[in-house]
C-alpha cells in the first residue's frame, strides 16, 4: 500500500495540471464500497466545481474544490494520473473513475484490486479528525514526538503504524526507520532512552524526506503519475532483503519476522 512518499508524489505530480480546473463531469463503472456518498448523490454533487487546492494527509489525496473536499485513498493497487481525453495509458484496464475536466483532459483513477476508495465531503473532519501529526511538519518537534510516546505502551513498531500516533508511516517505511535508528522493531516503547527517541524523531523524517525524493518505492503496483518508477527501493537497507548482508554493517544478515502481522525486517547486529 502507498505510505506518506509515494502519495506525496502523487500530490506534486497532479497539483500542476489540476489546481484551476472545473471538473465538469464523472463517471464509474462500480459503485458499491467506492464512493461516499452513493454515485446518485455524489455525480451531480460534484459537477461543475473548480479545483482549488491538491494536498495530502497522511496517506490520503485530499483535493479542495469549491464547496466540497474530494478525497482518494490508493489503497493496495491505485493509480491516479492525468492525460487527454482521447490519451490512452497501460493503467486504462483498471480505470473504474474518469474525472472529466473543461479542458480535454481527464483525471483517471485505476485500481485492478477495487480496494481504493472515493470521498466526497463537506467536513474533513469525520475522516481525518483521528490522524495524529504529520510527522514532516515544521510544527512538529521531537518534543512532541517524546510527549506522544510517553502516553503509549507496547512494541515500537506497531507503535509506528499506528496513524492516530503519527501520520503516514506504514510498514515499508517502518522497518527502514527502526534501522535507521538502530532500534529492534521487538523493544517496548518504556525502554525506549532520551537518545534513542531523540534518534527514532530524525530517522522518521530522514527516511521519508528520503522517500519523496526519491518519488517513492516502486515493489509493487505504484508508480507516479507520469507512469514512471520511484526508486526508494534501490536504497532499502532492510525491507525485502531477508538473508542478505546487512549494508550497514556487513556483519549481520537481514532477518524476517512477524510483529502485528506484519512482515518486519531488521539486522540482528545493529539492532540488538
Amino acid at each position: 500500500m502507498p505510505e506518506l512518499p509515494e502519495v506525496e508524489t502523487v500530490v506534486r505530480g497532479i497539483r500542476p495540471d489540476l489546481v484551476g480546473h472545473t471538473i465538469t463531469d464523472a463517471w464509474l463503472d462500480w459503485s458499491p464500497g467506492l464512493v461516499t456518498p452513493d454515485s446518485q448523490s455524489f455525480l451531480p454533487r460534484l459537477r461543475g466545481q473548480k479545483v482549488q487546492e491538491v494536498n495530502r494527509r497522511a496517506k490520503y489525496i485530499v483535493i479542495k474544490l469549491d464547496a466540497d473536499w474530494l478525497m482518494i485513498h490508493l489503497k493496495m493497487t491505485g493509480r491516479l494520473y492525468i492525460v487527454p481525453d482521447n490519451a490512452e495509458h497501460e493503467s486504462d484496464r483498471w480505470v473504474h473513475f474518469r474525472f472529466q475536466l473543461e479542458n480535454e483532459h481527464q483525471l483517471r483513477f485505476s485500481d485492478s484490486r477495487k480496494f481504493g476508495k472515493v470521498y466526497l465531503t463537506g467536513d474533513l473532519e469525520p475522516y481525518l479528525g483521528h490522524l495524529g501529526p504529520e510527522p514532516l511538519d515544521d510544527t512538529f518537534t521531537v518534543i512532541d514526538f517524546q510527549k506522544r510516546l510517553e502516553r503509549r505502551k507496547g512494541r515500537i513498531k506497531p507503535v509506528l503504524l499506528n496513524q492516530e500516533f503519527i501520520a503516514g508511516v506504514g510498514n515499508i517505511y517502518a522497518d527502514e526507520v527502526l534501522h535507521c535508528a538502530r532500534i529492534h522493531p521487538l523493544r517496548t516503547v518504556d525502554t525506549l532512552i532520551e537518545d534513542e527517541i531523540t534518534a527514532l524523531y530524525t530517522a522518521i523524517r530522514d527516511v521519508l524526506r528520503k522517500g519523496i525524493e526519491r518519488q517513492g518505492a516502486s515493489i509493487g503496483w505504484y508508480r507516479t503519475p507520469e507512469g514512471e518508477r520511484g526508486s526508494m527501493q534501490d536504497d532499502f537497507f532492510v525491507y525485502g532483503r531477508t538473508g542478505e548482508a546487512c549494508r550497514n554493517c556487513e556483519s549481520g544478515m537481514i532477518e524476517k519476522i512477524v510483529v502485528a502481522q506484519r512482515g518486519t525486517h531488521f539486522c540482528p547486529h545493529c539492532q540488538r
